[in-house]
Order: structure tokens, then C-alpha cells, then sequence
């Protein structure tokens, strides 16, 4: 389910983010990366179109896989289906680049490609392929622990959680309520944090009654983060790493197992789950060393396969948060203090004061996912944020899909400009007083009024 979703995202955002006119077009890349370090098979050619027929590819067989169909299948196209969906995904992020940069995407690859080895309900399932779950697991957990205690020491002092729920990239519609939490339940926030994510994967590698327990943390845990904040689809794969903590008797006593009459695996499944054993043991040394580094990674392939990857979040947190405003102006000349703006509204990050977040996950607005890095840093920092700008004085349709509300519906603007607000939650009293979820102060300008030259602006207009 979560590779539909995926793909379903490169469908809809990959065209104007990264396509052949895109914000950071996949072509460009294309020239100048080599197959042996961004494996894809968009080597042999790119275009838009053919970026399309790979995602919906993987709708159809992603969904064939969701309604039952591949079940039924043989082994061997059983294999086949989730190595294609693993090939094709495989192939849209290592062309992403900033875009696709994100911890979630090396989680779905590496836990899609386990799964090719599981095999269908009537086989028995793989021993060591649970391992291998489990294993993925433990570096997701630990090693979010690991950076947390590492690096920011408000993970020490028990105090990140007054911060994160307002600063977190993308809050939901609870946040502005975990976030009016009192202080002290914040630090037990903390503390069952450090508990699921330093204590209870150890437990992983013992047997049930350990294991099921262990598992229980790590799920509730997972389940606290979705109801908290937007993560994509990290949290959804990290619960479904989390069943391989369970066994049949623990799951039964709250999901509908039935267990069928399972058959042998065949003779050439044993050998490919062999290499692939030799193959994980030999990629697992480099992350296994970055657990123990002082200098830990976090979110890190050590190969261009993202295969047994480092993992981690929040290693440090934010304690202000800082939004970027896009406005627009129709007026062909600016006036100090006369022009009127209208602001350009995004689908999932803050921007209008009065909006309640909005929930987005496990769907990935990855537009605004970098807007809220963009905010951190300069523009120069982030080379996708100019050409937006440009695409918005062409009025680009494919570009404003990415937006809620395009306050210029009937021509282009004639100048664009980008604001720093500082944002905070509002107070309860404040919320009852104006309605409003957030309060903001203007900082300042992020890039002045821009403006396309006279020939850009006429062809813009046309």
C-alpha cells in the first residue's frame, strides 16, 4: 500500500519538481551522474512520459498486490512483481535528488526489497527474512536514539518536546494540541521516546514473550508520532517492520490470523535466500560500525542500492520556526507601502494563520517539505527556489498543481516576492480571541520582488 502511495506521488509531483521542465530536471542530472552511482533506468533515456508509464506501473502492481492477485500468483512472478516495484522505485529516487532525499525513501526500498523474499502465505515464511526485518528495524529505532542522545541536548534534559510539536516540518491537526501539553507530560514524552528507541529494540533479538513486548513499545510508540505530527510514510513501514516482532499467537490476539497449510520453499528459494543472507551480512558492517561512531550518520546509503542504510531523525531540534510567505502582485510598478499582495497558499505547510494543519500523511507534499528547509538557510542553499519563483511568474499549471490556491487564476503576476514570518502557536486564549492556529511576525524579505525580463513576461502573458 505504501508503494502505491509512492508512486502515486511521482505522478502527481514528479513532472514539475524534477521533470523535463522541472524545477531540477532529471535530464540535467541524467548528464552528468553516472549509472554506477545513481542506478536507474532512466539511464537509457528520460522523458516525462516514460517517468509516467514507470509510476503507474507501479500503481497497477502495487495494487495487484493489495487486492489479492499476486497471491494467487506463482512464486516466481510472485518475485518478480515485488522486484520490478523495488526496480522502479529504486529508479525514480536515485534520479530525485534534493527531492527524494529523505530518510523514508531508503526505508521503503530496503524493506521492499526483504519483502521480494517472503514469499506468499501458502509458503512458509523465511526464517531469516524476519531477521532481516527485525535488523532493518532495530537500525531504524536505535539508531534515531543514538543521534538523539548524541547531539542536541535537549534529548538529555528531557525538554525537546516544548519545542518539536510546533517546529516539526509539517504538524497535523493534533499538534497544536501535544503541543499545549503541560511541560511535565512533555517530559515523559521524552522518556518514552528514549525507552522505545535505546531500550526496547534490544529486546528484538530475544524470543517471545521479550520480542511481542518489545514490538508492543515500538508499534504504540509509531502509532503516538502519526497521531502527533506528517511523516510521510515513515511511520507506516516502520509498523509494518514491527510485525516481524510478533508471532502468530500474538498477532491473533488482535488481527484475524489464520494460519494455512504452508508448503516447503523449493530448492532454488533456499539458494537465493542464502546469497541474500551473505549479501545483508556483508552490507550490514558499515552501518553496524556507524551505530558505535561518535560521528554517527543519520539517513545514510552506504551504497547506491539503499540497502542495509544508516537511519535516525531529529537528531537536533529547532526551538523557532521560520516560514516562507510567496506573494504576488498584478501592479505593473511597485509603491512603497501601496502595492497589494496576495500570498500564494501551499497544500500542507503553515500559511494562512487561520487554517487548522491539515492531515497529510502518508501522502508526501515534497514541495513543501523543502519549503521548510529552504526557511532554515539562504536561497542561494537551495538552487530549486528561484526557478519556483520563475514557474509562478510564467503561471505554470503544472507547477501551481503543487499549490492549494493560486491567487492569480486569470493571467500571470507581474512581480513575485518571498517573505521570512516567524511562526508560533497561538495561545488557547489567543485561539478563542481571533480564531487563529497560528501568530506570525514578519522578519523580513527571503528574495525581494522579482520580475521575468520584458520578452519573458509578454510570452508569460500569452
Amino acid at each position: 500500500m505504501v508503494y502505491l502511495i509512492a508512486f502515486l506521488v511521482a505522478i502527481n509531483q514528479f513532472r514539475p519538481l524534477l521533470g523535463e521542465r522541472g524545477l531540477l530536471p532529471a535530464p540535467r542530472f541524467l548528464e552528468r551522474v553516472s549509472f554506477q552511482h545513481a542506478p536507474s533506468l532512466f539511464h537509457l533515456r528520460y522523458s516525462d512520459r516514460l517517468l509516467t508509464i514507470a509510476s503507474w506501473t507501479g500503481v497497477l502492481l502495487s495494487a495487484s498486490i493489495v487486492v489479492g492477485l499476486v497471491e494467487a500468483a506463482p512464486l516466481v512472478i510472485w518475485m518478480i512483481v515485488w522486484f520490478v516495484l523495488w526496480v522502479l522505485y529504486l529508479s525514480i529516487v536515485n534520479i530525485g535528488q534534493t527531492f527524494y532525499a529523505f530518510g523514508w525513501e531508503s526505508l521503503l526500498l530496503e524493506a521492499g526489497f526483504f519483502a521480494i523474499f517472503l514469499g506468499p502465505a501458502r509458503m512458509a515464511t523465511p526464517l531469516v527474512v524476519i531477521w532481516m526485518f527485525r535488523w532493518l528495524l532495530f537500525r531504524v529505532e536505535f539508531g534515531a536514539g543514538l543521534i538523539k542522545i548524541r547531539s542536541d541536548p535537549c534529548w538529555r534534559d528531557l525538554s525537546c518536546l516544548d519545542y518539536h510539536h510546533e517546529t516539526q516540518p509539517m504538524p497535523n491537526p493534533l499538534s497544536w494540541f501535544f503541543h499545549h501539553l503541560p511541560r511535565p507530560l512533555h517530559r515523559v514524552e521524552v522518556l518514552g521516546n528514549h525507552f522505545a528507541q535505546l531500550v526496547a529494540p534490544l529486546g528484538l533479538a530475544f524470543p517471545q514473550p521479550i520480542s511481542d513486548a518489545a514490538g508492543v513499545v515500538i508499534v504504540v510508540t509509531q502509532g503516538w508520532l502519526v497521531l502527533s505530527g506528517n511523516f510521510s510514510w515513515l511511520n507506516a513501514v516502520t509498523i509494518v517492520c514491527g510485525v516481524a516482532a510478533f508471532n502468530n499467537a500474538a498477532l491473533g490476539s488482535v488481527l484475524p490470523v489464520q494460519v494455512p497449510s504452508q508448503s516447503a520453499p523449493p530448492v532454488w528459494y533456499e539458494g537465493a535466500l542464502i546469497a541474500l543472507t551473505v549479501g545483508v551480512l556483508v552490507l550490514s558492517y558499515r552501518p553496524a560500525r556507524n551505530l558505535l561512531s561518535r560521528r554517527q550518520l543519520m539517513n545514510f546509503s552506504f551504497n547506491p542500492y539503499h540497502l542495509v542504510n544508516a537511519y535516525g531523525a531529529f537528531g537536533s531540534i529547532t526551538r523557532v520556526r521560520y516560514e516562507i510567505v510567496v506573494e504576488g502582485t498584478a501592479a505593473s510598478d511597485l509603491t512603497a507601502g501601496g502595492t497589494a499582495w496576495s500570498e500564494y497558499e501551499f497544500k500542507g505547510k503553515p500559511g494562512d494563520p487561520r487554517r487548522l494543519p491539515p492531515q497529510v500523511a502518508p501522502y508526501h507534499l515534497r514541495l513543501d517539505w523543502l519549503m521548510w528547509f529552504a526557511a532554515m538557510s539562504s536561497p542561494v542553499d537551495h538552487p530549486w527556489f528561484v526557478p519556483f519563483l520563475i514557474k509562478l511568474l510564467q503561471n505554470d499549471s503544472a507547477t501551481l498543481k503543487l499549490l492549494r490556491r493560486n491567487p492569480f487564476p486569470h493571467g500571470p503576476p507581474a512581480f513575485v516576492r518571498a517573505r521570512l514570518y516567524r511562526y508560533r502557536f497561538s495561545t488557547a486564549r489567543e485561539r478563542r480571541q481571533t480564531g487563529q492556529w497560528w501568530m506570525r511576525d514578519l522578519v523580513g524579505d527571503y528574495v525581494p520582488p522579482v520580475r521575468l525580463a520584458g520578452r519573458d513576461q509578454k510570452a508569460a502573458e500569452r
